[in-house]
């Protein structure tokens, strides 16, 4: 039973990967790019919803129903790394200034975005 507790204690103290991730398509120089707390969830959430047509962006949507995934890259463009501080939990205002960087480096090279 004690070993069942330290498991549970060790998952709740795990930290998923936070950072941005992009939906690069590989036809035109135009992709997709989201902040989150959780990559891996997201990313997974992400091609859910586009694989079954439910994604909010409506354009992006479309041209991954007429192209297919394989038409698509997903990369994760950086990692986030949590404070030092532990009782820190919201971490949004570093996710929006990383947003902007990504959005002024990719912009700078000629990429569009959905």
């Amino acid at each position: 039973m004690d070993r069942k507790k330290e498991l549970k204690k060790l998952y709740k103290s795990m930290k998923p990967d936070m950072g941005i991730f992009a939906v690069r398509s590989c036809f035109e120089n135009r992709c997709y790019i989201e902040v989150t707390q959780d990559l891996k969830g997201t990313i997974n959430s992400t091609v859910f919803k586009l694989n079954f047509g439910s994604h909010p962006n409506k354009e992006l949507q479309k041209n991954w129903k007429e192209h297919g995934e394989s038409s698509f890259e997903i990369e994760i463009l950086e990692k986030l790394e949590y404070d030092k501080d532990t009782s820190k939990t919201d971490y949004s205002e570093e996710l929006k200034i990383l947003k902007m960087l990504w959005e002024d480096k990719l912009s700078s090279k000629g990429v569009e975005f959905y």
